[in-house]
């Protein structure tokens, strides 16, 4: 963070040469840090608000910074308001590290504040009267509420200003800002990657707890099942003595016939079932036992593996060598950074709903709609298909409305037709059977009863098409979904 002293000089080289000069680009390169890109008659210059709560500063910059594909909500404020505006002046509050500029767009007035106040280091953006409309991180200078943090170094109006273009001497190398960029950039560089691995090695950590909570969850199921392994065989020993067994059975004594030296053992008994009751509870175990190693087996092979590479990620993380290294398989292969905590300033982004349909292409390459459920059925038909759209049902079942996507009074290719019928059939109660009636008509012959369950519809002026489902089509339909 800067010193007195620091704001104070860096000021006095910035303010001959940034009074005067319009904004032409705003950049957000990381969570705290803003550049403005000046430009003023003879020169263009970047100057660099960083409000890190150790790395805090103000200055000239020297180096290209790349920019964020997306900005954050406080550089697209910035944009929005800022972009074009002029400095007139620059200043600081005494004996603090505040620096105050004052931005003029028109005939609007703007400050623009950095408050290099370590962990409570900010930038913010002030109306002419002081009242906060934006701040670069979370702070208690609520916005629409008066800046109180300090008071503005002007007070009144200020009288209009002509800027002229930077003498030869103002156009010389900034030795004050360039003892700031070397200094903190490269600490605030080396603290952001011990930050950046230190957040790794805790993310990695957990995930290796969450893994070998399920490796023992998984383990515990699997032992459970694990005791049904013979089961099945039980279950075959049982068959041929099942019109024997009656209810009130504890136990049967059997030829073990799997076994070459023909031993006999005693299978429990459910007392309160017959014999095809108990020979059910048999293969019903076994089934948990198969279903375990088709299931759990692989899950559970699956969790050892990733515990084994995330602990060589941790261990390599805590050697300290790999942050932001390339070349190092684990780095790359991290879990995914965890979410930002949310800007209170950032508008709520509402969910893009789920489509309610899948959507196919035709032999000719017309579109298929297919709703999904019964409530999507009725967006499919009254809302994304239009009155001269094909439409279609399998006939007297329950199924999905079909829509083929049609120009006015363009009529359906015979293929096409071929297509929507299949799938009308195919998502519908009528799959098994893989035959059927299936209606098609326009869409505007469909209505919807006053009052009808989701789905419910009456159609008129339908023609009917008995279809057999083409597995060769259906397979061709699938691949264009």
């Amino acid at each position: 963070m800067l010193s007195l002293d620091d704001v104070n000089a860096v000021l006095t080289e910035m303010a001959p040469v940034c009074a005067g000069g319009f904004i032409q680009k705003i950049q957000q390169p990381a969570p705290d840090t803003v550049i403005l890109f000046l430009r003023r008659p003879g020169r263009s210059l970047s100057i660099l608000l960083s409000a890190h709560s150790r790395y805090g500063r103000v200055h000239i910059l020297s180096q290209k910074v790349p920019s964020v594909p997306t900005p954050p909500s406080f550089c697209q404020y910035a944009r929005a308001h800022l972009s074009g505006a002029q400095i007139h002046r620059l200043a600081q509050t005494p004996d603090d590290r505040i620096v105050w500029f004052e931005l003029k767009k028109g005939e609007q007035v703007f400050l623009l504040v950095v408050a290099l106040t370590g962990r409570s280091a900010n930038v913010f953006v002030l109306d002419a009267q002081g009242t906060v409309l934006r701040s670069l991180k979370p702070s208690r200078q609520a916005i629409g509420q008066p800046f109180t943090l300090a008071p503005c170094p002007w007070s009144g109006d200020s009288p209009a200003e002509t800027f002229s273009p930077m003498t030869d001497a103002e156009k010389m190398t900034f030795p004050v800002s360039e003892r700031i960029e070397a200094s903190h950039s490269t600490s605030e560089l080396n603290a952001t990657l011990e930050d950046e691995r230190q957040r790794q090695i805790a993310h990695v950590r957990k995930y290796v707890k969450k893994l070998q909570r399920r490796i023992t969850k998984l383990t515990q199921d699997f032992e459970k099942v694990d005791a049904y392994r013979a089961y099945g065989r039980y279950g075959e020993l049982l068959k041929s003595h099942v019109p024997a067994l009656g209810k009130g059975q504890k136990y049967i004594t059997v030829v073990d016939y799997f076994d070459d030296r023909l031993p006999e053992i005693t299978l429990p008994l459910n007392p309160e079932k017959d014999g095809p009751g108990n020979l059910k509870d048999y293969f019903k175990k076994h089934g948990k036992y198969t279903g375990a190693q088709k299931n759990l087996v692989p899950r559970l092979d699956q969790a050892n593996s990733e515990l084994t590479k995330y602990r060589q990620d941790l261990q390599a993380l805590e050697s300290g060598n790999l942050v932001n290294s390339q070349e190092t398989e684990p780095v790359a292969a991290l879990p995914k950074r965890q979410a930002p905590l949310r800007d209170p300033q950032r508008s709520k982004q509402k969910r893009q709903p789920a489509v309610p349909y899948r959507e196919f292409s035709s032999q000719e390459g017309y579109a298929i709609l297919v709703g999904k459920t019964a409530k999507d059925n009725d967006a499919v038909t009254f809302k994304a298909a239009k009155p001269d759209d094909l439409w279609l049902h399998a006939r007297g079942t329950p199924g999905s409305h079909v829509v083929v996507k049609l120009e006015k009074k363009q009529q359906v290719p015979p293929e096409t037709l071929k297509d929507a019928a299949t799938l009308a059939l195919f998502y519908s109660d009528l799959r098994k059977s893989g035959k059927g009636e299936v209606i098609y008509t326009l869409r505007k012959n469909v209505r919807k009863p006053k009052g009808a369950k989701p789905g419910s519809v009456t159609v008129t002026q339908e023609k009917n098409l008995w279809v057999f489902v083409d597995q060769a089509r259906l397979d061709r339909l699938k691949e264009s979904g």
